[in-house]
């Protein structure tokens, strides 16, 4: 694969995507628990491989159960990287009230 440089570009490697994906939401003092990360209970974000892709969705807004999921596929480094950065946007948006 050719980037628009002219560079090889590495093809994404989801499962390598996934431990950094991972990690960068426990570095937002969120903890993985069944599959969604958790910040006191509530559930915030959720992360799972599929093929080549990563599915990964966060809550519009924190509630106690059945919270109302924003998904997109992750397909490359940087869209994981954006994933993390939009959700650390909206948890310090959100005050404690929300959660």
């Amino acid at each position: 694969m050719v980037d628009e440089m002219g560079l090889d570009a590495q093809p994404f490697d989801a499962a390598e995507a996934l431990r950094k994906l991972q990690r960068g939401l426990r570095d937002l003092g969120l903890i993985e628990r069944a599959g969604r990360f958790e910040r006191r209970g509530i559930a915030m974000a959720r992360v799972v491989i599929d093929g080549m892709t990563i599915r990964a969705a966060r809550v519009k807004r924190p509630a106690p159960s059945s919270p109302e999921w924003t998904e997109r596929a992750l397909r490359s480094s940087a869209d994981a990287r954006d994933f993390v950065a939009d959700l650390k946007k909206h948890l310090a948006q959100w005050s404690d009230r929300d959660d």
